[in-house]
């Protein structure tokens, strides 16, 4: 990917922490998911799922999968910003994207791959979204600017010639 081809409406943005560096002098693993995770808190905000919005409903979103790509490291002082996509949705259900770039050189660092339950929080129960929320996700996917499934949904890891592989006989 070029350094012009940035993906996603941008949601997020930060800079590496000192206490988010680890052994390797960069950010560490747990510390891009806290940036994913924190960056699905402004997507949310964006369509309409605020703390006003959970507190007066008692709904709210569980994370039910997640899967991130490791890309290109970021080191203590990067700034870096975070864009979303939504893949899918339905009644219940949001399955969204997000690419996170380095500010300054605007090169891919990571991707976060969510699926995301609506939740009726006193219930504990998975229910529909409001239509306040449909709308606001319609108008969110007619924002996107990119039609095209990203290149990491979807992916499973895999060695192409393990020495040894559960499942393989070996």
């Amino acid at each position: 990917m070029s350094k012009d081809e940035i993906k996603g409406l941008k949601i997020a943005e930060g800079v590496v922490k000192p206490d988010w560096i680890d052994v390797n002098k960069h950010m560490n693993v747990a510390y891009y998911v806290l940036a994913f995770d924190l960056a699905v808190d402004d997507l949310w905000d964006r369509i309409g799922i605020t703390r006003g919005y959970i507190e007066s409903t008692s709904g709210s979103t569980f994370a039910v999968e997640s899967h991130v790509t490791y890309q290109r490291e970021l080191v203590l002082g990067d700034a870096y910003f975070i864009t979303a996509q939504i893949l899918a949705y339905d009644e219940k259900r949001i399955h969204q994207f997000q690419r996170l770039y380095h500010a300054e050189t605007r090169l891919l660092s990571a991707t976060a791959e969510w699926m995301n339950l609506h939740v009726d929080l006193e219930k504990r129960r998975v229910t529909r979204w409001p239509d306040s929320i449909l709308e606001k996700l319609d108008t969110f996917v007619r924002q996107q600017p990119d039609r095209d499934l990203p290149e990491e949904a979807g992916k499973q890891m895999r060695i192409s010639r393990p020495i040894h592989a559960l499942g393989s006989g070996g």
